[in-house]
């Protein structure tokens, strides 16, 4: 099965506690500065490394990786899983994944080697990007469109490495719909037309891509959602991540203010320009997958009553 996903501000709490998000916003236990400006982000701290996974090697980084994935070559188990762009949800869904199925083998294909150090410590297998990998029952692709001149092509590039038994999933995001007036919008809400907009184009062929090929799309990057999808092994799906409270950003804003989370009151937005957005509704994606995000709302994120 292959999906993607797309994110919403609505979803932030679902998020919240998982993955760094530029729309987001983690309350941190001690309090720190908010500027005047709306960008609040959600902060983790990388994910603890898994105590069945111990590494001791001479070896460099990289010719330790090669080593593993010359080993791993050797043969496939049924929950062996590639992750593309193992950044902080990638990360976040390897610790779980080995937790439900220890003994798998979880590859990571990035898009340099500044990392992969770390990711030999937490029990995953480096590789850049392109090179050569068996093939696997489950893939998910989080990597983000900027650092690729063929983004879909990346795309068909991970289908070839998916076996086609377990899952294959996209994480996406909520851009792709056609409403910024503040509309409801839901899984099956239409899409921005093709050749409208670069960013949306970017994202909607690699969206068919994954589809065509039998994955799944995720329009949010939610770990817990994510392996909920892949564990479900559905074919050629679109689903959507969120609370069902959604809020304007004056609203997030306001609620900010009052949790008394920072020293500094936000006062106001440097502009009033730009489409409003849109309110993201999932329950459809709930009812098939069983899914609730871990917090109902942001209020109740911020540790607020409604």
């Amino acid at each position: 099965m292959s999906c993607s996903f797309r994110f919403h501000s609505s979803a932030l709490p679902a998020a919240a506690a998982q993955l760094r998000l530029s729309r987001g916003l983690r309350p941190p236990p001690s309090r720190r500065r908010l500027h005047n400006t709306f960008s609040p982000t959600l902060s983790i701290s990388p994910p603890s490394r898994p105590a069945a996974i111990a590494i001791a090697s001479p070896l460099g980084a990289s010719q330790e990786a090669s080593a593993m994935a010359v080993s791993a070559s050797e043969g496939g188990g049924q929950y062996d899983l590639l992750i593309v762009g193992p950044g902080v949800l990638g990360r976040i869904v390897a610790e779980r994944w080995q937790q439900e199925h220890p003994g798998c083998k979880i590859f990571g294909h990035t898009a340099t080697t500044d990392h992969h150090s770390e990711l030999t410590q937490l029990g995953i297998i480096p590789s850049l990007k392109g090179s050569a990998v068996q093939k696997v029952p489950y893939v998910i692709f989080c990597a983000p469109p900027y650092r690729t001149d063929d983004y879909p092509g990346d795309l068909r590039v991970a289908a070839s490495n998916w076996n086609g038994q377990g899952s294959f999933l996209f994480t996406s995001s909520t851009a792709v719909y056609d409403c910024s007036d503040n509309g409801l919008c839901s899984e099956d809400s239409p899409c921005v037309p093709i050749g409208r907009s670069p960013r949306t184009d970017v994202l909607l062929k690699a969206e068919n891509a994954v589809l065509g090929a039998g994955g799944s799309v995720l329009r949010l990057d939610a770990a817990s959602l994510a392996i909920a999808i892949m564990k479900r092994r559905l074919r050629a799906r679109v689903f959507v991540g969120c609370d069902n409270q959604p809020l304007s950003r004056q609203e997030i804003m306001d609620l900010v203010n009052r949790s008394g989370k920072f020293d500094t009151k936000f006062q106001g937005f440097t502009g009033t320009d730009g489409p409003l957005g849109k309110r993201m509704e999932n329950s459809k994606t709930r009812a098939e997958i069983g899914w609730q995000p871990k917090y109902p709302s942001f209020t109740e994120f911020l540790g607020l009553s409604n």
